[in-house]
């Protein structure tokens, strides 16, 4: 008897929470998944502008002031970075594709550019624009092309060039019968564009020019085809935007860009020192005092 009422006593609580679920009207467990997986993915609709935004608002941050890819516009810098002109050194009379670079906006906030870097700058006052390009009259227009411009899809307008560093403040830069030269050293320029003239164009053949501190001399690697510094003068370092370090696009012109040996050989920088010789002079002779110093301290004095 007492075992059978703690038998029954046992099963109520079983029973109870069985018709309490029942009674609560609980979906069974694929209902409950399902459900689940509704509520999951319409959260991820919802929070899908954010995310959106926020995606936006880093690329602005990082093409702001770190990394920003360029469209490059012209055939003034072929066959270094491709315009859309014929495909180089091909019979295919068809249009390369305009090549994207990408430009590192931070590097010049602590060094100025260095001779044979090749620079994005803003276009400085009486330089023309470096494409016919312009941007849409349509408001709604502008402002995807204003997108496309600055993830280097789109063209910017004409506003910004890319050009090579030759030379920097305080070089002194001459073509001689075209003959290229920085601080008295010949370029030997092998990035040219193939039947380029080094330097001749522009009448700047038989020129010679002292590059103002703060100021850059920049030409384009197809020197026939490229309104540069010959003609137009020199670039206020405060105009670049940044070093194009690597082409991004098309695929097959993936590559980096950097400074050619031309830009390495021995001399080239130091010719431009005015006190080079009296630094090297100092470099030689303080060491030696300084060593000739010390055996004195060491000698023991003279006793009388």
């Amino acid at each position: 008897m007492t075992d059978e009422s703690v038998t029954e006593t046992d099963e109520l609580p079983e029973q109870s929470l069985a018709e309490s679920v029942e009674s609560d009207g609980a979906p069974p467990d694929g209902a409950a998944t399902r459900n689940r997986e509704s509520d999951h993915h319409g959260s991820f609709w919802r929070e899908l502008p954010f995310l959106i935004l926020i995606a936006l608002v880093l690329a602005l941050l990082i093409k702001t002031f770190l990394v920003q890819a360029f469209y490059i516009p012209s055939a003034s810098m072929e066959n270094t970075l491709q315009g859309g002109g014929a495909f180089a050194n091909s019979a295919d009379t068809g249009k390369h594709p305009y090549d994207r670079v990408l430009v590192n906006k931070l590097v010049y906030d602590f060094r100025d550019p260095h001779r044979g870097e090749i620079v994005v700058f803003k276009k400085p006052p009486g330089w023309p624009k470096e494409t016919d390009f312009s941007n849409p009259s349509n408001p709604v227009l502008r402002f995807f092309h204003g997108i496309g411009a600055a993830i280097g899809i789109a063209p910017s307008g004409g506003s910004d060039f890319i050009k090579r560093v030759i030379a920097v403040g305080g070089d002194k830069i001459a073509c001689k019968n075209d003959v290229l030269s920085v601080n008295g050293r010949v370029l030997h320029e092998p990035y040219l564009y193939p039947g380029s003239h080094p330097c001749s164009g522009g009448a700047f053949d038989n020129t010679t020019k002292v590059v103002p501190k703060g100021a850059l001399f920049v030409m384009g690697d197809h020197r026939d085809d490229s309104d540069d510094s010959r003609v137009h003068g020199f670039v206020p370092v405060s105009d670049v935007i940044g070093r194009a370090f690597v082409v991004i696009w098309p695929i097959s012109d993936w590559k980096t860009l950097p400074v050619p040996s031309t830009f390495k050989q021995v001399g080239l920088a130091a010719a431009n020192l005015p006190g080079a010789p009296l630094l090297g002079g100092a470099a030689l002779v303080v060491p030696v005092a300084l060593a000739r110093a010390r055996r004195r301290r060491r000698r023991p004095a003279n006793r009388a």
